[in-house]
C-alpha cells in the first residue's frame, strides 16, 4: 500500500519499519475503499507515522482517550516549537481524528461508558414496544413513532417523582398542552393517538386506573387538514434532473426521483433497495413494502433502468456495499433516508416550487394525485402505492374532489 502512495524509496522504507506497519496499511486500503482520495490518504498515512511515535503501541493494551488526547497535546507542541504550526488547535485536531479512527477500525480504543441517565419508565415503555412489534404487527415506523410520543410523556411525568400507578388523565392533558405551545395541531393529534395506545395497553396490564385511555382529548383536525400535498406533476416533470446531464450528483439524483415519481416509494424503501433487488433480465424491481412487511415486484420502465444504469455504471463508487445508492464523497456509505429528503427538498427549494410537504413523501402523493387524474382506479392506485387498505388511497379521491370543488366555484362567466 505505502509504494502506492509514496514515490520517494527512503519514505517507503520509513513507513515499514515503523511500528504496526500491516495494520497501517490495511487501514488505509479500507480508507480507499471508502472512497478516500489520494490526498486524504497521503495525509492519513503521514498522520499514522506520528501517532505509533508518540502512542506506545507495542503492547497490544487497549488505548483511552485520556492517552490519546495526552500525545495529541504533545506533539502539537513539537510541531509549534519547531515553528511548523502557529497554535496548537489544528496539529490537536488532526492527530486526535487520525488516531481515534484508525484505534477504532483496529478495536484497540479503550471508551469508557459515561453513566447514561436511566430513562424514566424504561420496562414499562420496553414491554409497551414490545407488544406492537409482536403482537400486534406494526411497522417500525410507527412503532419508533409511538415509542418516541412515550418517552416524551414520560421524560415529563417523571417531574412529579411519582408512581405510574397515580397517573390521572390530567397529567396527559397538561402535557399536550404544554406540547401545544411549539407544536401543530396534527402532532398534538399523533401524540395523543400514541398516548391512547399506551394508555389502553398500561390498563389491560393493571399498571394505571381505568379509562384514561378514552378520557385522552386531541385537538379537532379541520376537515381536509391532513390530507396528502405534493406538487403538481409539471413541477415533478421539472424536478427531475435531464437525462443528459454531466453532473455525477444530478447522474444519481436522477435515477432517486424517477423511483419517487414513478414509483411512488417511500424514502426508507428507496434506502433499503440493494442490487440484487433489480432484475435486469426480467426488467423488474422488487420493492420490500416497509409498513406491510412484504414484497412488491414492478416493471422497470426505460426511462427509470436507464437512469439507473447510467448511476451505476458511471457515478457509483465500486465498493462491498449492496445497496443501490450511496453517498458520493468518502466515507462512502448508503444513503440515509435522511439524506435521500435532502435530495428531494433541495430540489425543490432551488427550483422555488411551492408545496406544502418537502420530502420524498410529496412525489408519493403527486404520483397517486397523477394517477388518478389519468382515470386509474382506487384499486389500481391503492396496489401501486403498496397500500393493504382501501382506506388509505381514498385520501387521493378527497385531493382530486378538492381540486373539482375549486373548478365548481370559480365563475366562469368572464371568460364566456
Amino acid at each position: 500500500m505505502f509504494d502506492k502512495l509514496f514515490k520517494r524509496p527512503s519514505t517507503i522504507a520509513c513507513q515499514l519499519e515503523a511500528p504496526l506497519a500491516s495494520e497501517r496499511a490495511s487501514y488505509l486500503r479500507k480508507c480507499a475503499e471508502d472512497g478516500a482520495a489520494p490526498e486524504t490518504l497521503l495525509r492519513i498515512a503521514r498522520e499514522l507515522l506520528v501517532v505509533v511515535r508518540e502512542l506506545d503501541l507495542t503492547s497490544g493494551h487497549l488505548v483511552t482517550l485520556a492517552a490519546v488526547d495526552g500525545a495529541a497535546e504533545h506533539w502539537a507542541k513539537q510541531q509549534k516549537r519547531r515553528h511548523r504550526a502557529q497554535t496548537l488547535r489544528w496539529s490537536q485536531i488532526l492527530f486526535r481524528q487520525t488516531a481515534i479512527a484508525w484505534l477504532s477500525y483496529l478495536g484497540r480504543l479503550c471508551i469508557s461508558e459515561p453513566e447514561s441517565t436511566p430513562q424514566p419508565f424504561a420496562p414499562l415503555i420496553d414491554a409497551f414496544v414490545d407488544d406492537l412489534q409482536h403482537e400486534r404487527g406494526l411497522s417500525t415506523a410507527t412503532v419508533a413513532n409511538y415509542q418516541w410520543h412515550v418517552q416524551h410523556f414520560f421524560a415529563d411525568f417523571s417531574a412529579r417523582q411519582c408512581a405510574f400507578a397515580e397517573v390521572r388523565v390530567e397529567d396527559v392533558d397538561a402535557f399536550l398542552a404544554r406540547q401545544g405551545a411549539h407544536w401543530c395541531r396534527v402532532s398534538i393529534a399523533s401524540s395523543a393517538k400514541a398516548l391512547r395506545a399506551f394508555f389502553r395497553y398500561a390498563e389491560r396490564q393493571g399498571w394505571c386506573r381505568p379509562a384514561i385511555a378514552s378520557a385522552i382529548e386531541s385537538p379537532r383536525l379541520f376537515r381536509d387538514e391532513t390530507l396528502p400535498g405534493g406538487p403538481a406533476w409539471e413541477d415533478i416533470r421539472q424536478l427531475i434532473p435531464p437525462p443528459d446531464t454531466q453532473q455525477p450528483r444530478h447522474i444519481r439524483d436522477r435515477a432517486i426521483l424517477l423511483l419517487f415519481a414513478v414509483y411512488a416509494l417511500r424514502s426508507g424503501e428507496v434506502a433499503r433497495l440493494r442490487l440484487d433487488d433489480i432484475d435486469w433480465t426480467h426488467a423488474c424491481i422488487t420493492v420490500v413494502r416497509a409498513k406491510q412487511h412484504c414484497s412488491q415486484r414492478y416493471p422497470l420502465t426505460d426511462e427509470a433502468g436507464s437512469a439507473i444504469v447510467r448511476y451505476l455504471q458511471e457515478v457509483r463508487p465500486c465498493c462491498g456495499y449492496r445497496e443501490v445508492f450511496l453517498t458520493l464523497r468518502a466515507p462512502i456509505r448508503p444513503l440515509s433516508a435522511g439524506g435521500l429528503y435532502h435530495v428531494t427538498c433541495s430540489r425543490l427549494h432551488h427550483l422555488g416550487v411551492q408545496t406544502p410537504h418537502w420530502g420524498p413523501h410529496a412525489l408519493r402523493h403527486a404520483c397517486a394525485c397523477h394517477l388518478l387524474a389519468e382515470g386509474l382506479s382506487l384499486d389500481a392506485i391503492g396496489d401501486h402505492l403498496g397500500h393493504h387498505s382501501l382506506s388509505s388511497t381514498r385520501h387521493y379521491a378527497k385531493v382530486d374532489l378538492a381540486g373539482l370543488r375549486e373548478v365548481a366555484e370559480f365563475d366562469v362567466g368572464g371568460l364566456l
